[in-house]
């Protein structure tokens, strides 16, 4: 009887840690994006980041153009170590989300609670636009 071997596929989330590994080892700008999202409720757009390790201060957020920047640097810890596995980044980060409606700059407000930097910034209504 002929002996039957199976190679099983990786799944999505492998296929694309392996090649995000690949492409950091081989690209070190040294600048790294953390996971970000971009929602809308019915009032505002919400942007959410998840970066453990900060403090409010540590963030830098501006609006330019429709585009909103969000900056910083996570510390790594002073000491030495030899790592068997590493995914969690440090050092500067950048990430830019492109606003899919206008805002109110003057009544957004940033929370960072849990790993978790999200900045409210309330759309603009339709007659807001309109100059009495």
């Amino acid at each position: 009887m002929p002996t039957v071997i199976r190679k099983s596929n990786e799944t999505l989330v492998e296929t694309r840690r392996g090649i995000l590994h690949a492409v950091s080892w081989q690209v070190r700008s040294g600048v790294w994006s953390p996971p970000t999202d971009l929602y809308e409720t019915e009032t505002s757009l919400v942007v959410r980041l998840e970066i453990a390790g900060m403090r409010e201060e540590d963030f830098d957020v501006s609006l330019e153009n429709n585009i909103l920047h969000i900056t910083g640097s996570r510390p790594d810890l002073p000491e030495k170590r030899a790592y068997h596995q590493m995914e969690i980044r440090f050092g500067k980060f950048t990430t830019s989300v492109g606003l899919p409606a206008p805002v109110d700059v003057d009544l957004s407000r940033a929370e960072y609670q849990d790993g978790f930097l999200t900045i409210t910034l309330p759309k603009i209504r339709p007659e807001q636009n309109k100059v009495e």
